[in-house]
């Protein structure tokens, strides 16, 4: 998701200084939102994979902890 920032200041520039209308401005903040949204929904799958899994069993503590972790750092969100 840290991604997600340079390339909307990047998709921009683009469109400010190439004379774009605004309408495509406006079509590449959507698809970038719509990117970043995908992205978090899969950050969130994955935390509540790894959830059932430590619940179930098939992870210790230490796994949980350092998955968990990964997760977070790769999120805005959680």
């Amino acid at each position: 998701m840290k991604m997600i920032w340079p390339v909307m200041a990047l998709a921009a520039t683009i469109a400010v200084t190439s004379g774009c209308s605004k309408s495509f401005f406006g079509g590449a903040a959507v698809g970038a939102g719509g990117a970043g949204a995908a992205y978090e929904y899969q950050n969130k799958k994955a935390l509540a994979d790894l959830e059932k899994d430590f619940e179930e069993g098939r992870i210790d503590q230490e796994e949980y902890l350092r998955r968990k972790k990964e997760i977070q750092e790769r999120s805005l969100i959680y």
